[in-house]
C-alpha cells in the first residue's frame, strides 16, 4: 500500500478492483470493490493445496489462500470515520455469517484442515492492515 512517509496526511494509492497494491514488505494485496449490500460466498483453493507458513515460531497463513482486499472506500483521510471509528466499523461491512461460514468451511479442505470448525478462525490477511495506513 503506498502511503504518504511524511507527516502529511494524503489517500494511499489504490486501482481498480482487482488489481494489486504494493506492501512495504513488497507482497501486493488486491484492491477489492469496497462494501457491498450483498455477498456471496467465494471460490476457495483446491484441497489440500494451501499451506502454513512461520514466522518467529508462529504459524500464519498462506497469503495466496486467505481472503483480503485493500477497500478503495477505506482512505488515509478517512480512517477516523472508517476502520477507526467508535462502534466499529468492520459490522457494518462484513458478510453474513452464512457467507463466512461456508467460505471457513471450504478454505478448511484448501488447507486439509479436519479438526473441529469451533476450534478454527477463518483469518483474515488484512486483520491489521491500519498498519499499512499509518497512525491513528
Amino acid at each position: 500500500m503506498a502511503t504518504s512517509t511524511s507527516s502529511e496526511t494524503r489517500s494511499p494509492v489504490a486501482g481498480a478492483p482487482g488489481t494489486a497494491a504494493p506492501t512495504g514488505s513488497g507482497q501486493a494485496i488486491a484492491v477489492g470493490a469496497g462494501p457491498q449490500k450483498h455477498y456471496t460466498v467465494q471460490q476457495q483453493p483446491a484441497a489440500r493445496s494451501c499451506h502454513y507458513r512461520y514466522e518467529h515460531g508462529e504459524p500464519l497463513e498462506d497469503p495466496k489462500c486467505t481472503p483480503g482486499a485493500i477497500s478503495p472506500a477505506v482512505t488515509q483521510v478517512n480512517l477516523r470515520s472508517t476502520i477507526c471509528r467508535k462502534g466499529g466499523y468492520t459490522s457494518s461491512v462484513r458478510p453474513s455469517a452464512y457467507v463466512t461460514g461456508k467460505e471457513k468451511r471450504l478454505n478448511a479442505v484448501s488447507y486439509g484442515y479436519t479438526g473441529s470448525m469451533s476450534d478454527a478462525e477463518y483469518d483474515h490477511l488484512l486483520s491489521g492492515v491500519a498498519k499499512a495506513y499509518g497512525r491513528f
